[in-house]
């Protein structure tokens, strides 16, 4: 079969990505943590012993290949839903559907796979909730949003949540591999893979966006010409077909990567242009929004905790007005917080401080600071030598708060700016022994 052959059949056979999908474990590249031996999903597998879950991580990782490869594996029904575009009646309809079915089924209750399970209001979660806890049907959901924030509670209660990870460069040099090697269409060309530096950089962890540039790529030689891989024949191909912004595609992270950094590095004009992109893009402007609100405590912070309250605020707006309204406020935040001085101390306090606390589990806390509720604690000296600040000048008495192994710890660093240049006064003058 010749070239020309191989491009007549490719428009009659689905993308690589999709020829390309695994049917089983053994076939699936990535997650070893949960699929390899051991792993939690595949002693699911082995043992029959399947609950509902919730699969969250980036684009192009397998969350939709692994849920299928669960369900056939364990020969469940297979049900799925995209929050995108199923409402509560869909939902409703479904159920209905597996609870008909189980009723005949010997393999168990029916798997329904949620895709973007993110997207689902309040009203959706809640017509799932009685069908996930009477077992009706075994949940499975794919996000690409922290679950914490955007699944509720009773429905995530109900759910292990599994992060998957970006596939890492043998997971990708093994993806590349078996595409050349057994593609229907890509092992009848003369493929020489000479470089995979290129091919990598670009997708960046996704196995979509690697087979989807493996396949542009090959078909950019001419008919009955070896196709090489290399660096140069990659980048040409990426600059030809670069793909526009698109809010479920490959340049999601991209542009919200560039729109974070460039508030975070006091550049309005960016700033303003990459919250265009989204927009334009069809984004979620309360993604955007969430954004905005982490990037104002993590990036502004003490030095100006006004950024915080505005996020926050926008963030409201945004949720109840909606667009294209809601442009204008996201503009203002945006605009703002790429303008306000920059600080990072808050964050850097609680990640010193929780990594402290994982370590001192044991540190007890002094006797005068807790509580005495009863007559037996106060014999035992509870609460004894506590000093109420407000008895003392300045609103303020020495006391150590920390554990005894810990005193004198310091993890709050002020950064160099006018508001906490303030606040570091302030310390030093209070809290000499911390040297502020």
């Amino acid at each position: 079969m010749d070239f020309n052959d191989n491009i007549g059949r490719s428009r009659m056979l689905p993308p690589l990505p999709e020829r390309m999908r695994p049917h089983d474990l053994d076939g699936y590249v990535g997650q070893k943590h949960l699929v390899g031996e051991g792993g939690v999903i595949r002693n699911m597998i082995q043992t029959g012993n399947l609950t509902s879950f919730i699969l969250w991580g980036p684009p192009g990782v397998g969350k939709t290949t692994l849920a299928r490869i669960v369900a056939k594996s364990m020969d469940r029904e297979f049900f799925t839903l995209s929050a995108v575009s199923a409402g509560v009646k869909e939902v409703r309809e479904v159920i209905e559907k597996a609870r008909t079915g189980s009723v005949f089924s010997a393999q168990g209750a029916p798997v329904l796979f949620i895709d973007e399970i993110h997207r689902f209001s309040k009203s959706q979660q809640d017509a799932l909730l009685g069908a996930v806890e009477d077992g009706t049907v075994i949940l499975i959901g794919a996000t690409t949003e922290n679950p914490s924030f955007e699944v509720n509670t009773p429905l995530l209660s109900r759910c292990q949540v599994f992060v998957l990870k970006s596939l890492g460069v043998e997971d990708l040099e093994d993806l590349l591999e078996r595409a050349v090697k057994t593609d229907v269409l890509l092992k009848g060309m003369d493929i020489e893979i000479r470089e995979t530096g290129a091919i990598f950089r670009y997708s960046g962890g996704d196995a979509r966006k690697l087979l989807n540039i493996l396949e542009i790529v090959a078909g950019s030689f001419p008919a009955g010409k070896p196709v090489v891989i290399d660096n140069a024949s990659v980048t040409a191909c990426i600059q030809e077909n670069m793909a526009v912004y698109d809010k479920s595609g490959e340049m999601h992270y991209d542009i919200i990567s560039a729109f974070i950094k460039s508030v975070r590095g006091s550049d309005p004009n960016a700033a303003v242009y990459y919250l265009g992109r989204m927009l334009v893009g069809g984004e979620d402007p309360l993604f955007i929004a969430r954004r905005l609100c982490i990037l104002a405590a993590e990036d502004i912070g003490l030095a100006n905790p006004n950024a915080l309250l505005l996020a926050n605020s926008c963030f409201q707006i945004v949720h109840n007005i909606g667009m294209p309204e809601a442009r204008i406020p996201l503009s203002e935040t945006t605009i703002y917080l790429a303008c306000s001085q920059k600080s990072n101390s808050a964050y850097m306090a609680i990640n010193k401080a929780m990594d402290l606390a994982s370590r001192t589990q044991t540190s007890q806390v002094p006797l005068y600071l807790r509580n005495a509720p009863t007559k037996l604690m106060e014999e035992l000296g509870y609460a004894d030598g506590y000093r109420y600040a407000h008895d003392y000048p300045g609103h303020f008495a020495y006391l150590e708060f920390m554990p005894s192994d810990l005193a004198g710890t310091r993890l709050y660093e002020p950064a160099g700016n006018r508001k906490e240049d303030e606040m570091r006064g302030r310390l030093a003058s209070l809290w000499k022994k911390y040297g502020y």
